[in-house]
């Protein structure tokens, strides 16, 4: 962990006009800089870098940050990474440790799993891997993919891997935690997890070893076909993706990335061309592989089979992407093919129109619908429903999302209206054509409190400039923590970053976002982009807090005037509830929450005579 001091230092004397001038010609204008955007084709500059202020904007595409955002978002580094790519860049010294930290808690691990990988490579080329040879060669795996991808074979042995490593000073305890060998209670001694497999060695973003992937070269009944590292303390198999630290670079350079579901897939398509390639290490996309995407493209072709667990996969990563900001399209295979199939008989161009005719991930569900003809009767148009809505509310994109509506409005015949309405309800309503089980009935949905019917949709003013505030002044995290409690933030997202806030503060959220949800993760990287000044941070501290705890106490009453007025018997006593509760949201009002007499939300204000914010190019008043 890089201490917040130089990281505050290197942002403080980092000159963010020559770091991106590096990448892309800057003119000034004014006192500013701008140039075309490096993050999409124009033709007319709307990238602007603000030196004083010290960060950039596009107003073509919505892209801005500071200096660490622009580098990461250019080269596809990791927070920490950017820090020490800048720093050494204006000659900043970062340890390789943080003061007393000692020495790097997991390198053991990361040797050992170096040292695997050399001693499986070692064993595909000796005698004994002649079979694992032949294999890859019936594959169309050439040595130079072999050698560039680090394959290996592991020996058809109970510990050979174990009696190398005691050879070369790496003891039970290390393998074990790493993931190479196994303990069990029949065995008097550990062996190894791995045997009479291809090797494929994962990696993080940065290029170390972390993980395998066994191909069985003997599948059989007690045998299973691909066997994963378990989760260890430096591989955590739902937060990466295999090959993209071989790929990264050709998947922002192609514009999209082609998502495959296995090792040989990748290592097939990468072999033959097709570079923008990733593969999970599952059936479907984690959010958190889906936010890892998300940093280098902002569209996927998903390549999955096309039987029915192919396209439950398929759907599943399609909405883990749209919830990461990223547009997914569906590739349609032949009937009994894979990609690295087709590759193999027709080499990369049997693969490229393939590619070519991707369509959208909703286009493909109306597609699927119509063959198995839900749209044929009212019954199946509401079951079809059930299957689109769950994408649709996925969608972050709301350009996107109108046209997600408006499609599935005009196939199904339900008015966009109707749709709207469902699209922002809480959770699904029923089960969908594409899962397994007992549909519960449309017309059952399950009541909402009025202080939750009245919550706003997304994070409130007050709420915002909070974890702005927080973010960027850490020490003030246990001060907050003093005086509001998680539940004074009503939007689930905000609470969840302002727990992780607490809990690891804001660099240690920047080391590791993927610890957030999907939701969360793409509103704390919205944050640390704001542009937003904080001209008073103690008064802006003292009315976020004094707002939070008073519209909790509101939300409270306007729960409490609707229990007294589902009681109250007489006329009189009902207008007396009726103007009393009014007058609780007319308050609610002021503080930046606008609803209507049913609690429907409909836009959330700025309260800006109380906000001591103003955003750059923005009229102070401004209406959110």
């Amino acid at each position: 962990m890089i201490p917040s001091s130089i990281i505050d230092e290197v942002r403080a004397r980092a000159d963010i006009v020559e770091i991106v001038g590096e990448a892309v010609p800057l003119k000034r204008a004014g006192k500013e800089f701008r140039a075309l955007c490096p993050f999409h084709h124009e033709k007319t500059p709307s990238f602007y870098v603000v030196p004083s202020k010290g960060f950039y904007n596009c107003f073509g595409c919505g892209a801005s940050g500071d200096v660490f955002d622009f580098v990461m978002k250019r080269t596809g580094a990791t927070f920490l990474e950017a820090v020490r790519q800048i720093a050494d860049k204006i000659g900043i010294e970062i340890p390789a440790e943080s003061p007393g930290s000692g020495e790097e808690p997991h390198r053991a691990l990361h040797e050992a799993m170096a040292f695997a990988t050399d001693f499986y490579r070692g064993q595909l080329a000796a005698a004994g891997g002649e079979a694992a040879r032949r294999y890859l060669e019936t594959r169309g795996i050439a040595r130079e993919a072999v050698d560039r991808f680090l394959l290996g074979y592991a020996p058809d042995e109970w510990r050979a891997l174990r009696e190398a490593a005691h050879r070369h000073g790496i003891d039970d305890s290390v393998l074990v935690s790493a993931g190479l060998i196994k303990e069990s209670e029949h065995a008097d001694e550990p062996y190894d997890r791995f045997r009479h497999r291809i090797m494929f060695p994962i990696a993080e973003v940065s290029g170390r070893l972390v993980a395998f992937g066994g191909r069985a070269l003997r599948p059989g009944e007690n045998i299973v076909k691909y066997l994963n590292s378990p989760e260890t303390p430096i591989y955590h198999k739902g937060q990466m993706l295999y090959g993209l630290n071989w790929s990264r670079q050709a998947i922002r350079r192609e514009g999209s990335a082609l998502v495959v579901e296995g090792y040989m897939d990748y290592v097939s398509l990468a072999a033959r061309g097709i570079e923008n390639v990733v593969a999970g290490m599952g059936t479907a996309l984690t959010p958190e592989q889906a936010n890892l995407i998300a940093r280098y493209t902002a569209k996927a072709n998903l390549l999955y089979d096309s039987d029915r667990a192919g396209l439950k996969a398929t759907f599943r990563s399609a909405d883990a992407l749209l919830r990461a900001g990223v547009h997914p399209l569906v590739v349609t295979l032949p009937a009994g093919e894979d990609p690295d199939s087709l590759v193999r008989k027709g080499g990369a161009e049997t693969l490229r129109p393939l590619i070519a005719d991707a369509v959208d991930v909703v286009d493909r569900k109306l597609r699927i619908l119509e063959e198995r003809g839900y749209f044929a009767d009212i019954d199946g148009r509401r079951r079809a429903l059930d299957g689109l809505l769950p994408t649709i509310r996925s969608t972050i994109d709301t350009s996107l999302r109108d046209i997600y509506i408006d499609r599935v409005a005009e196939r199904t015949g339900v008015r966009r209206e109707t749709l709207e309405r469902e699209v922002n309800a809480s959770g699904e309503r029923v089960t969908s054509p594409w899962r397994v089980g007992r549909a519960r009935p449309a017309a059952v949905r399950p009541e909402r409190s009025a202080a939750r019917r009245a919550e706003p949709n997304g994070a409130s003013a007050a709420e915002r400039l909070l974890l702005l505030l927080l973010m960027r002044d850490p020490a003030r995290i246990a001060q907050a923590a003093a005086v509001l409690r998680p539940e004074d933030l009503r939007d689930e997202t905000d609470r969840e970053i302002y727990l992780a806030l607490i809990d690891r503060g804001p660099d240690g959220l920047r080391a590791e976002p993927g610890r957030l949800s999907a939701n969360a993760a793409l509103r704390f990287s919205e944050l640390q982009r704001d542009p937003t000044e904080m001209v008073d941070a103690d008064q802006i501290f003292e009315d976020t807090v004094t707002d939070l705890k008073e519209i909790r106490g509101l939300f409270r009453r306007l729960d409490d005037i609707d229990v007294r007025l589902s009681r109250a018997d007489d006329e009189a006593a009902q207008l007396a509830i009726v103007v009393e509760k009014a007058n609780v949201m007319q308050e609610l009002r002021a503080r930046g929450i606008a609803l209507d007499m049913g609690f429907k939300t409909i836009r959330r204000i700025r309260r800006p005579q109380r906000q001591q914010a103003v955003h750059p190019g923005e009229p102070s008043t401004d209406e959110q």
